[in-house]
């Protein structure tokens, strides 16, 4: 089943994108929440007419993403943690740290577009991306240490 996707959905493909799903989760859940609607023709039709439209809004928000990308490449994160005396952690460290610590350098980061590929459950380092838009992504290395008593 062909749709068209209204919103950003993870895994899946960006506003605007045609995809291709199962027909279940199109009508059971995409279609009912508003995520998307059937690649009829005439919604094709559209969706061109609308591109051409915003063609250069589209290429504003793509440069000012690349912007940010450029203020974010020599960014390098320590996070600082509760550990116990074996060097693991107590919980994890993801997306939500990694956004309060680039707040607290003055890069308001949403977390939802931080992705940490490993579960991080021990001191070291390790690489976050950010994916600031869907031809624009910038990777955060950061280190987790040890909290001071």
């Amino acid at each position: 089943m062909e749709i068209i996707l209204k919103e950003d959905v993870i895994n899946l493909g960006y506003k605007n994108d045609i995809v291709t799903v199962k027909s279940g989760y199109g009508r059971n859940y995409l279609i009912p929440t508003g995520k998307a609607v059937i690649a009829s023709p005439s919604a094709k039709k559209m969706l061109s007419e609308e591109l051409k439209q915003r063609a250069h809004k589209l290429e504003k928000i793509k440069k000012d993403a690349e912007e940010l990308a450029a203020k974010l490449a020599g960014v390098s994160l320590t996070i600082a943690t509760k550990v116990s005396s074996t060097g693991t952690i107590f919980g994890s460290v993801g997306s939500i740290q990694i956004a309060e610590e680039l707040a607290k350098l003055g890069h308001e980061i949403d977390r939802k577009i931080i992705v940490v590929k490993d579960t991080v459950k021990e001191v070291g380092q390790y690489k976050a991306t950010i994916k600031l838009h869907k031809e624009v992504s910038v990777e955060i290395p950061f280190e987790v240490v040890a909290e001071e008593a």
